[in-house]
């Protein structure tokens, strides 16, 4: 499991022209069974994604793909996670 933390490099403006295609990203990765959670950051300086199920080359591999890699809209910080508590809602991701 990875979290994946995203920090605008841009203005809210651009981040904005690019994020259609970045939503369409998403729902790729959703509709495979990638990722568990995504959005923004509170204030609004980022967002982060809960990746399931991948090796981290594979993680690394996706993100290449995401538009706000390729357009250089944010930095990204890819952090392994191993549950070891959890809610029972959780167990299905944390593999309980």
């Amino acid at each position: 499991m990875f979290l994946i933390s995203l920090t605008y490099r841009v203005a809210p403006e651009e981040v904005d022209r690019h994020l259609e295609a970045h939503a369409a990203f998403l729902d790729r990765h959703y509709a495979a069974g990638h990722f568990v959670f995504s959005g923004p950051k509170v204030p609004r300086t980022g967002g982060v994604i809960l990746a399931h199920g991948l090796s981290h080359e594979a993680v690394m591999q996706l993100i290449s793909e995401d538009p706000f890699y390729l357009n250089s809209i944010a930095n990204y910080h890819v952090q392994e996670l191993q549950p070891t508590k959890w809610d029972p809602r959780f167990a299905p991701f944390a593999g309980g």
